[in-house]
């Protein structure tokens, strides 16, 4: 092709994954592919629309020319060439390849399975007749029908061809009350509860404006809706309407002040007191420039943290090891937790109303195709257990995303913009003025140009399936796919290798573009997920449709409704290509008087208060938690007020410990921490051209978190700066406990004998000086053993000292010192953590050696040991 000016080049380094080797770059019209010298390192196949951002960046240090690529599956990866002129023609053929003028120029028109799948019906899997009879539309209640009157799409072109609504309204009266709704997007069925005949409809916002326009045929209609519990089988009579109630719900998805602003442009929400029988709420979720910016912080932190991975080692992004240096802070003021929490409380309000109060609900935003999408998918979810199999979820997403028009296109940017193509060479190799100034000039020129389609992109798609794997994790028994089959789909969601998430709406996925249909000349991607091989790859074993059955009188049944906690959001980590615990946190153990537990970690609940772990009966079990010791116990002939003083002290310091960042840890004999936990995501099934039928895998990442390099190569800023602003906070509360245990403390126990070595080791208030040499300590206060890895602060410019000085049954705080003995941290480079060995001293040593030494955030100013 004219747009590619090279094919192939040898000799090329590609950093993926904190691998880096060498290899031969071939670009063809859909893929860019990395063939490794090793003959047993699987190809990395990269579709053009998968690419987000492509940066060329400036010489290295060894000469080479790097390209880092940045995927939509947040994925990075580098290509160093040997040459200028090679990265230029990479650069540049990348960038003509991916930048689409047309959506016929994207890989689904290209892309042949072969062999054909086994599955074929894919374009058909949706059938409004079969799924709204399924229902009972028509069969079990005579108060819905089937309309024709959008077969042409000229009633409303972003609505499907066929829709169902009240049986007692008229066509006439549907051409009345389009003008209403904005898009001509009226009120239409989406689901019918298979017990109560409540129901759920859609539509867009009202055109209300500022006058406060009104529609007796669209109140007339509303109200017909809220009514169909019974109804007469034709469409006049006079008999009652039983079972409508004065819990019908009108849900505007937007927040109020959105909702009132947009009467200003002609719209705006329904004025409640012409529409009977009903209330309406705002859910307050944020629209899709919000929901845009949310996703683009997380990625950013994403890349900063690969970016900062890569400078320590002084790599290329993607050739670095990754370390654990994720800064979670910016993640939770990322406000992506958030905005999924907002969601899933209005799905939870939706479906107690329609299952619980019997009642209807009514979803509408601003145009009715991306947060009502969002939650009427999600509502169905939770209410009928088939849209929880395989099946059943695509003719979801069938019928509530693709029919009911949302804008793929738009939101995907599958199209692409060559705003996503920068360069730092650009004003470097300018020779003279003048070309300096004509390369600042078309950069300005690509930042304003074409720029229409890229503000209308937004990941309300990908929220959903985020969303879906909330009640995943929640419900893990309850659906029949993996969460694997949820990655697949956000992967073919910009992969374009299929034709299913291309179009806007039902009419341009009819129709196509050039008069080249879809349906006849790209496939499904259902046909791909519905093929034997898939269907056992994405099985969840845990799968138990015996708890869906209606008729269960079990104590633990709920008739196959899931009641969700709105509350219990994390981060999909595995779509992320990390561990849970880089971008969730991990457990801390709380203390209490008789055994510990597992609470949620604070770290970042100040900006986000949806990251917590709520321990639910449907929780999935967490089986890479740390194993859990019993709290070492007070001697029983220690008084009694020294045990309320141990109590007080460890209550005092309950708060310290949850307010500190995650430290490594060793827990029962094994470290634990964030430098432990490993997890391999496992890879995205891509199908090859140069392969087909053959269900390959594109390489799978791996994030190994090695302990040895956590704080010497981790987000150490924010550890250090915690530590010491939370021992100011915990001073006094600590000093009043201390006071109570050292004057206990001071006492000699009595009635060891023999047993004072075990009772050394499992004392957890004693003085320093019962332990032996090679002894470890006990942190006073802590229900286990705690270690820390490094024992200096690498942004730090004052060298800390080497000792660390514990005064056994002093207040450290008190201007008499004694006798101590001094703990001397050893590094110990095999894994990260320090060995105490004690010496012995004097008193005014001590002082004199602290007043010489510069203070050390390191150092024990608690005398209750680093936590």
């Amino acid at each position: 092709m004219d747009l590619i000016r090279v094919s192939k080049v040898e000799k090329v380094l590609c950093g993926k994954a904190g691998n880096a080797q060498y290899g031969s770059v071939h670009l063809t019209a859909h893929h860019l592919i990395f063939r490794y010298e090793d003959a047993d390192k699987e190809e990395m196949w990269v579709p053009y629309p998968l690419i987000s951002l492509v940066m060329q960046l400036p010489h290295t240090l060894q000469g080479q020319s790097p390209i880092t690529f940045h995927t939509r599956t947040f994925e990075t990866f580098s290509l160093s060439f040997g040459s200028d002129h090679d990265a230029i023609d990479v650069f540049e053929s990348v960038k003509e390849l991916t930048v689409c003028a047309s959506v016929n120029q994207l890989y689904a028109f290209f892309y042949t399975p072969n062999p054909p799948f086994d599955f074929d019906g894919g374009w058909s899997i949706y059938s409004p007749r079969e799924e709204f009879g399924r229902m009972g539309v028509g069969t079990r209640t005579k108060a819905w029908r089937f309309t024709d009157i959008n077969k042409d799409y000229q009633f409303s072109p972003t609505y499907p061809s066929r829709l169902v609504v009240p049986t007692r309204i008229s066509d006439s009266t549907l051409q009345y009350a389009s003008k209403y709704r904005s898009k001509c997007r009226i009120p239409a069925l989406t689901y019918l509860h298979w017990a109560n005949y409540a129901s759920i409809t859609r539509s867009s916002q009202p055109m209300v404006g500022i006058k406060q326009n009104r529609s007796v045929q669209d109140e007339k209609f509303v109200e017909a809706i809220f009514q169909t519990h019974h109804s007469p089988e034709s469409r006049s009579s006079s008999a009652p309407v039983y079972g409508a109630t004065p819990t019908n719900l009108i849900v505007d998805a937007r927040p109020t002040a959105n909702a009132v602003a947009n009467t200003a442009r002609g719209a705006g929400t329904e004025n409640m007191e012409h529409y009977k029988d009903a209330k309406k709420i705002y859910s307050g979720i944020d629209h899709i420039h919000a929901m845009r910016e949310s996703l683009g912080k997380v990625v950013d932190a994403l890349r900063e943290a690969d970016t900062v991975a890569a400078s320590v080692s002084g790599n290329l992004p993607g050739e670095a090891q990754q370390l654990a240096i994720l800064d979670r802070q910016a993640l939770r003021r990322s406000g992506w937790l958030r905005h999924m929490s907002n969601i899933l409380e209005a799905v939870a309000l939706i479906v107690r109303n329609v299952h619980i109060n019997s009642s209807h609900v009514l979803i509408h935003c601003s145009d009715g195709w991306d947060r009502t999408s969002q939650l009427s998918a999600l509502a169905q979810l939770c209410l009928d257990p088939y849209y929880r199999t395989m099946r059943g979820f695509q003719i979801l997403i069938e019928k509530d995303w693709i029919s009911f028009g949302h804008r793929f296109l738009d939101r995907c940017g599958h199209l692409s913009s060559e705003k996503f193509f920068t360069s730092s060479t650009d004003t470097a190799n300018a020779g003279g003025g003048s070309e300096a100034a004509q390369a600042f000039l078309a950069s300005v020129q690509n930042r304003f140009v074409s720029q229409h389609h890229i503000k209308e992109t937004s990941p309300a798609f990908h929220q959903f399936l985020e969303c879906v794997r909330q009640l995943q994790r929640q419900f893990p028994e309850r659906f029949e796919f993996n969460e694997r089959f949820l990655r697949t789909l956000h992967y073919h969601l910009y992969s374009c290798q299929f034709g299913t998430f291309l179009y806007n709406c039902e009419r341009e996925r009819k129709a196509g573009e050039d008069g080249i249909v879809p349906s006849e000349r790209t496939a499904s991607l259902w046909d791909f997920l519905n093929s034997s091989p898939q269907i056992e790859r994405h099985k969840n074993p845990l799968y138990d449709p015996s708890l869906d059955d209606p008729a269960s009188r079990d104590a633990k049944a709920d008739m196959g409704v899931l009641l969700l906690n709105p509350k219990d959001i994390r981060f999909w980590h595995e779509l992320y290509g990390r561990t849970d615990e880089e971008m969730n946190g991990r457990v801390i153990i709380a203390q209490v008087k008789d055994d510990p537990q597992i609470v949620p970690s604070s770290e970042g609940l100040d900006d986000d208060y949806v990251n917590s772990r709520t321990d639910t009966p449907s929780s999935t079990p967490r089986s890479n938690l740390p194993s859990i010791t019993s709290s070492p116990t007070l001697s029983p002939t220690r008084s009694t007020s020294a045990s309320a003083a141990a109590e007080g002290l460890s209550s005092s310091l309950q708060g310290l410990w949850s307010s500190l960042p995650d430290l490594p840890q060793k827990v029962a004999g094994g470290f634990s921490g964030a430098g432990t936990s490993t997890a391999q995501r496992p890879s995205v099934p891509l199908l090859r051209p140069s392969s087909p039928g053959n269900s390959s895998f594109s390489p799978g990442r791996t994030r190994m978190s090695n302990p040895t390099d956590y704080f010497s190569s981790s987000g150490a800023k924010s550890v250090w700066g915690k530590l010491s602003s939370n021992a100011t906070a915990a001073f006094s509360a600590v000093q009043e406990a201390y006071d109570g245990v050292a004057k206990d403390l001071k006492t000699p126990s009595k009635g060891f004998g023999d047993n004072e070595e075990i009772y050394g080791k499992t004392s957890e208030l004693q003085a320093r000086d019962r332990f032996g040499d090679g002894e470890s300590y006990s942190s006073r206060g802590i229900s286990q053993s705690v270690t820390i890895g490094t024992s200096y602060n690498p942004w730090d410019s004052v060298k800390p000292p080497r000792s660390m000085h514990v005064l056994p049954t002093d207040n450290p705080w008190s201007t008499t010192r004694s006798d101590t003995t001094t703990f001397s941290r050893v590094s110990n480079e095999n894994h990260g953590v320090g060995m105490v060995t004690p010496t012995s001293v004097s008193g005014e040593r001590i002082l004199s050696e602290q007043e010489q030494e510069a203070p050390s955030i390191n150092t024990d100013p608690l005398g209750v040991g680093l936590l």
